[in-house]
Order: C-alpha cells, then structure tokens, then sequence
C-alpha cells in the first residue's frame, strides 16, 4: 500500500509540474487550431497542423533551396547577433564611464531608438544590395539598442560604494569593470541579449521580405503570394526554433553567469 500510495504522489506531482501544464496548453492549442481549420477557417489563409506537419517534412525539409534559405538566415541572425551583443555592450560601457559622456550621448541613444527602422530600410539596400550584408546590417541595426540601453542602465544601477570601495583597496580601472561592474550588469545584459535577439530576427526577417532573392523571408513572401499556407506556417515553425533556440543557449548562459555572480 504504501509503494501504491508513494506513486500516486509522485504521478500526481508529475501532473502538477510547470512543464505538463504548458504541454497541456499546447496540446488545447493546436486541437483547436485543427478543428478550427479543417471547419471553418478559409484553406487559402489557414491550414490545420497536420498539414503544416506534413509540408514541414515533405516541402520545406526536402527542398534544397528552402534548407539552403534556412541556413543563410541562420548564418545572417548569428552574425547580426553577435555583433549587436559586442558593439552594444562596448558602446554601453563607454557611455556610461564618464558622467558627461552619459548626460551627451544617452539622449541620442534613445532618439535613435524610437525611430522606427523599418523606414531606413530602403537605405539600407540602396548601399548594400539584395545579398546579406544589407540583412546582417538591418538586423544589428534592430539588436543594438535593447543591449546598449540594458547596459546603461545596469551601469546606473551600480552602487557607486562598490566602486570607491574598489578603489580603496587598490583595484585599477580593469579589474573594477572585472571584479565590480560586470558582475553586476549579468541580469541586465542578459535582459538586454534576449531583447536583442528577438529584434534582431525580426531586422533580418523583415529585410528578407522586403528587399531580398534568398532566405526564409524571401520565401516566405513568395508563399504568402501564391497562397499557399502550409508551406508558410512551416517555415513559421522554423524561425521559432531558431529564436527557442537562441533564447536557450542565452538562458543557460545567464545561468551559470549568475552562478559566477554569487
């Protein structure tokens, strides 16, 4: 009985747990998205999720040009990524080192931020062309600034004890960005890299749809012309792979970042 009773407990804690609940609500998701699109949703615009499955596999996965688009987006975010998380981390930093330098450029950081990107994006082609340097440049151009104004921010947040503190004991400028200041801007920056990866994707997407002959965007407007749903929703399905992806790997590095922290 109590060998019985042990796993019932652990079935129903299993039952319980975070990771069953939003199986759960996926599992609602997508039953209704199929009785939704198999009734009443129009099959030029929605396309239940067998069928967007079954593109995934035999379309989408086995069309060397659309793997080949697949893997020139990813190289594109990877690289438009990467280069936002440096330059914004360093110009951050740079900004906020100096009380004047802050008071200067701060303003200017955030007017260029509300500035909707999309509308500079036929400047961007017109300098660039239609390969993927106009998309790796459009999508830094969308991941710097949720990193630069984290930044700024976590260095603003910075007890200004610590430093004097630091300096007290004979830390130079290095080893107080080593020892104090980065230390404390891991849950900013991390904050800031999540936001930037997403706004990134979204740059490069945007510039693959608009102004491209290749990538997962490019292909994604041609679906969207010839309406041919399942297709799309696929390659839909890929992109958030990507971003969960990338989201993970940021999660575990914020995680053992934070570790180092405590």
């Amino acid at each position: 009985m109590s060998a019985l009773a042990g796993d019932r407990s652990r079935l129903q804690a299993t039952l319980r747990s975070p990771a069953v609940g939003r199986l759960g609500v996926i599992a609602a998701g997508l039953v209704i998205w199929e009785a939704l699109a198999r009734t009443i949703a129009d099959p030029a615009f929605v396309s239940p999720p067998t069928r967007v499955l079954q593109a995934l596999v035999t379309r989408t996965l086995a069309d060397p040009m659309v793997l080949r688009a697949i893997g020139t987006t990813f190289w594109e975010l990877l690289l438009a990524f990467g280069l936002a998380v440096f330059a914004g981390t360093a110009v951050g930093v740079l900004v906020s080192v100096s009380e004047r330098i802050s008071r200067t450029s701060y303003p200017l950081v955030l007017m260029l931020y509300a500035v909707p990107q999309v509308t500079v994006l036929p400047l961007f082609v017109m300098f660039l062309g239609l390969g993927p340097a106009s998309k790796v440049a459009f999508g830094f151009t969308h991941g710097i600034f949720p990193i630069m104004v984290n930044v700024i921010a976590g260095m603003r947040d910075i007890n200004p004890a610590f430093v004097r503190s630091a300096r007290s004991m004979g830390a130079g400028r290095m080893q107080i960005l080593r020892h104090v200041v980065f230390p404390h801007l891991v849950p900013s920056f991390f904050a800031g890299m999540r936001l930037s990866m997403a706004m990134t994707l979204l740059g490069v997407i945007l510039a693959e749809l608009y102004a491209s002959i290749d990538g997962v965007g490019y292909f994604a407007h041609l679906y969207s012309e010839s309406f041919d749903p399942a297709p799309l929703y696929a390659l839909i399905v890929v992109l958030a792979l990507m971003a969960v992806l990338l989201n993970e790997l940021a999660r575990r590095a914020e995680l053992r970042f934070a570790g180092r922290r405590r």
